[in-house]
């Protein structure tokens, strides 16, 4: 018995000595973020360009939403040379550029970088409906 209860009390020593020297996970020290309700209210104007409209829209990310651009400026997105492939409908300008089916800036016939309004809704045998699958990026506005 003697014996059972010794190696008992070294088994539970050697436990013991084993969670003792196993490393605690660092504790974190990192401040959460805090959560923000409201927009801060904005303290500056932005700052004004000396670059023309037409150049700052080339430069613009496609992302952006505020996009207007005037048919002259729109022919430049014709999807060719590596231009990206906007067409208007409707007077909204839409991104094709990633859609398959305006490889190059064509698609059956029809041309990017131009208001497209009437070739789609007269012409095209889909319509308007296949304008839910590519971005919408700006207006078309007149000078």
């Amino acid at each position: 018995m003697k014996k059972k209860l010794m190696i008992t009390a070294l088994l539970l020593v050697a436990a013991l000595v084993l969670v003792a020297c196993t490393q605690k996970a660092p504790e974190s020290t990192a401040t959460p973020a805090p959560v923000v309700t409201e927009a801060p209210a904005a303290t500056e104007a932005p700052a004004a360009t000396d670059a023309p409209a037409a150049e700052a829209t080339e430069a613009a990310p496609a992302e952006e939403a505020a996009l207007e651009l005037t048919l002259e400026e729109l022919a430049k997105f014709n999807g060719k040379d590596g231009a990206r492939a906007y067409v208007a409908v409707d007077g909204i300008i839409y991104d094709v550029t990633d859609s398959a089916f305006w490889k190059d800036g064509a698609h059956n016939g029809f041309e990017a970088g131009k208001d497209l309004t009437a070739e789609i809704k007269e012409k095209s045998p889909h319509g308007v409906a296949k304008l839910e699958n590519v971005k919408e990026i700006g207006k078309l506005v007149t000078e």
